[in-house]
């Protein structure tokens, strides 16, 4: 069904519902899966333009996507894990095109109102700018502990 599955993680408590879900899918599509997160502060922003170092946060973030994968990869998943910076939901749609994701695996956080109506959600936006298919999970801001 699934060959290979974009995760992308905010590096929050709403990631744990999108990792058990993928945690499952994956094993019995036989799928593997690709952990991104968008760094997307000044820095990230133009790290590239201006030949800047990655900032403390970026380094942070790239540790917890080392710890997920790390924890995926223990349970026998194949698992690459990419940091970006940038525009997160342009970002993440760039990279399930250029990786051959064929689905885009996303937690949520239901609707914050005011923020969704001015600048609209990540998840809103890349189910709309990709052909890819796009799982959403409803994420809790409350860590679960692993079965």
């Amino acid at each position: 069904m699934y060959r290979r599955i974009l995760v992308p993680l905010e590096n929050t408590a709403y990631d744990r519902a999108i990792v058990e879900h993928v945690r499952t899918l994956a094993r019995l599509c036989g799928a593997s899966v690709l952990l991104v997160h968008v760094a997307d502060g000044w820095v990230a922003r133009n790290i590239q333009q201006l030949n800047l170092r990655e900032s403390e946060e970026m380094a942070h973030d790239r540790r917890y996507l080392e710890e997920v994968a790390a924890e995926l990869e223990g349970d026998g998943l194949d698992v690459d894990a990419v940091l970006a910076s940038g525009d997160p939901s342009r970002e993440i749609v760039q990279l399930a095109d250029r990786e051959g994701c064929d689905l885009i695996a996303m937690s949520t956080h239901g609707h914050r109102f005011i923020s969704d109506l001015l600048y609209g959600s990540v998840a809103d936006s890349v189910r709309h700018r990709t052909a890819v298919p796009v799982l959403l999970v409803r994420g809790s801001p409350q860590p679960r502990r692993r079965r």
